[in-house]
């Protein structure tokens, strides 16, 4: 169950000025604080967004990366297996396989 975040409007009691509680998303939100009875808020939390660091968790991922070397030619930097390390603009051969990383 997701844990949201509580704020007491004005004095706090001894679960601090912000609290949390874990609720059902189908619950209403507190209006009132569960241990002291004052007004509370319902606070927006920070969401924790995890991005891939390396061409390798890119790939994992199912990214693929291409790092613009020439005029037309491009590094695929996250190659899986059978695909070219280099892609040329007039040569479709060398593009990446988007069959492999594409999925209903």
């Amino acid at each position: 169950m997701p844990v949201y975040e509580y704020e007491h409007f004005d004095r706090f009691c001894s679960l601090g000025k912000a609290f949390e509680v874990t609720q059902s998303v189908h619950e209403e939100a507190l209006t009132s604080c569960p241990r002291c009875g004052r007004p509370v808020r319902k606070l927006i939390s920070l969401s924790n967004i995890n991005t891939p660091k390396t061409n390798t968790e890119l790939r994992d991922q199912g990214f693929t990366k291409l790092v613009k070397r020439d005029d037309g030619v491009y590094e695929n930097v996250t190659p899986r297996e059978g695909e070219s390390k280099m892609m040329y603009r007039d040569k479709p051969e060398t593009y990446p396989n988007l069959q492999k990383t594409i999925k209903d």
